[in-house]
């Protein structure tokens, strides 16, 4: 994860209940709650003891936040962080993209932007609006008709009753 891609974790506070205060190379401070997830991975279930958890810091080079042997990916906690705080994350976005097979180029023709501002949501370079993600969910309920042409043509009669 270079400093292109992703903010760069900066700083992190390991908070009471599972709860973590995060400051990013973005200037963003967000809290993210990470019990689901601690409770979710049996790895991670020693960072359940409140006395583990308090030991939480900030990974080499930001790109993470450690305890002894166990770490969560930086990419990662700002996605949840943002989805808790109510916004919309680069892997919701990146989702979407994935479950409808789009790409950089028809995923901005889909929702009339251009594509290097695809790539800045999915890379999480910008915040993504609400507008934009709305965007994506009524062009999923949707699914317009790619623009292809067809194959071949059906035979006469298939025809014929199509357009009677």
């Amino acid at each position: 994860m270079s400093a292109f891609f992703h903010p760069k974790l900066q700083i992190v506070e390991a908070l009471a209940a599972y709860r973590l205060r995060t400051t990013w190379s973005t200037g963003e401070v967000l809290d993210v709650d990470v019990e689901a997830v601690l409770r979710g991975i049996p790895a991670l279930s020693k960072l359940l003891e409140p006395r583990v958890f308090a030991k939480a810091h900030l990974a080499e080079w930001g790109h993470g936040i450690e305890w002894f042997d166990a770490e969560l990916g930086a990419d990662n906690v700002y996605a949840w962080a943002k989805e808790q705080a109510g916004e919309v994350s680069h892997q919701m976005f990146d989702t979407w993209m994935h479950r409808n097979g789009l790409s950089l180029n028809t995923a901005a023709e889909a929702l009339g932007i251009c594509r290097r501002m695809v790539s800045y949501y999915r890379t999480a370079q910008k915040s993504i609006p609400k507008a934009i993600w709305l965007a994506c969910l009524g062009w999923e309920a949707t699914k317009p008709k790619p623009k292809v042409l067809p194959r071949a043509l059906p035979p006469a009669r298939e025809y014929a009753l199509a357009h009677a």
